[in-house]
């Protein structure tokens, strides 16, 4: 029991750091003190479930700007698109954080792959997962720039194509603007005007 108590100390110091609330914490708890065989498991499993959580929580404009800003070093049109085509991707994938594998394709008109920091922002997918990757090759004629987002469970691929057409408004939206309200116009312009998705499998 002392060992127990001991341990779930060092829970609620972890959570407190996280910035898990209260009643977070006490389901950690609760799980911490039912049987003594299923301790470690259950205290697991429960920190997992709290951890995904709060990996799920919805980020407000403000802090997508700033995880912008401090990912990219600075806020544009670009890194919004990202963010909304990575939240597009793990919404029609029902997808987890950190579960989806992308590949970005960098158009010869683009100034560089900006886009992907936001894909990556959004889906939490990194290089370093070896999830996350910009090609060699670059996109198709006619295109700012093309993300495949895959699903390794099921297999099933969704192609975002940006079209050449996107950047002249793109650029517009980066002219004396600040993060939020490049952040607004990107989130609120219709779909078909940034991208079209086709599903590969």
């Amino acid at each position: 029991m002392i060992k127990s108590m001991h341990t779930l100390g060092w829970v609620a110091i972890l959570c407190g750091i996280l910035g898990f609330d209260g009643s977070q914490i006490a389901t950690a708890a609760n799980g911490m003190l039912r049987n003594s065989a299923q301790d470690k498991f259950t205290l697991l499993n429960d920190y997992q479930q709290l951890a995904l959580q709060q990996t799920r929580s919805t980020e407000t404009p403000d802090q997508w700007v700033e995880l912008g800003r401090r990912v990219h070093g600075g806020f544009g049109s670009y890194i919004a698109l990202g963010i909304r085509i990575g939240l597009d991707a793990m919404q029609r994938l029902n997808a987890t954080p950190r579960t989806l594998d992308v590949t970005y394709y960098s158009g010869a008109i683009s100034p560089c792959p900006c886009v992907i920091d936001g894909i990556m922002i959004a889906t939490t997918s990194t290089p370093g997962q070896n999830l996350l990757r910009v090609a060699t090759t670059s996109s198709p004629e006619g295109t700012f720039g093309v993300a495949e987002v895959r699903d390794p469970k099921t297999g099933k691929m969704l192609r975002y194509s940006i079209p050449a057409a996107a950047k002249a408004q793109l650029d517009a939206w980066n002219q004396n603007t600040t993060g939020q309200q490049r952040y607004d116009a990107v989130m609120n312009a219709p779909d078909t005007t940034l991208f079209s998705v086709e599903v590969i499998r």
